[in-house]
């Protein structure tokens, strides 16, 4: 008998939460949605405007849409190197004549950490690897235009990356040519 009533009760509220007078709820609910993604809109827009001026409009274009991002599943060279600030940098190599055709990078670190492995990986193309040598952290910076003080450790951390898939590189092409010569190692003393 009770659940009878509750029952009712509940079909009676149901019901006229479809009647007109309540239009005005809908109403009030729709405003607030609206207020809501206003709100929202002038938050993100204050957060993009805070980080183009923090970061300047080189790395800020670059966070926005970040170049030569992914992995390669045959890599000449490969870099992986985890840094001190818990983010992790990986650079892929593939050679051509001697120069780098290809450079990609992947991280799981924070915007600073794609900007910089971005530019690594630009600076790279058609270098060879005297010239990937050159690609330190302070060139990054100079290319990106700096960064803020506690953000600067992402351009050395991608340029190591960078450095071990060189050596990464260097390693594989020293033991590719021995093996065609057929020259055992020499030992050491």
């Amino acid at each position: 008998m009770e659940c009878e009533k509750i029952r009712t009760q509940i079909e009676r509220i149901q019901s006229k939460l479809g009647e007109p007078e309540n239009k005005q709820v809908e109403s009030e609910r729709s405003g607030m949605a609206d207020t809501l993604d206003e709100f929202v809109k002038n938050l993100q827009n204050q957060i993009l405007d805070e980080t183009r001026a923090a970061y300047g409009d080189t790395a800020f274009q670059r966070w926005l849409k970040p170049l030569y991002a992914g992995i390669m599943d045959s890599a000449d060279g490969y870099g992986r190197v985890p840094g001190s600030c818990g983010d992790t940098m990986e650079i892929f190599l593939k050679f051509e004549e001697g120069r780098v055709k290809k450079a990609l990078f992947q991280t799981d670190g924070c915007g600073s950490s794609t900007v910089c492995g971005s530019f690594a990986a630009e600076l790279a193309h058609g270098k060879a690897p005297d010239e990937l040598v050159e690609i330190t952290g302070e060139r990054i910076l100079n290319v990106l235009g700096g960064l803020p003080k506690e953000e600067q450790h992402c351009a050395f951390l991608a340029a190591e990356s960078l450095q071990e898939a060189l050596n990464d590189y260097m390693i594989k092409q020293a033991k590719k040519e021995r093996d065609e010569s057929g020259k055992p190692c020499a030992k050491k003393r």
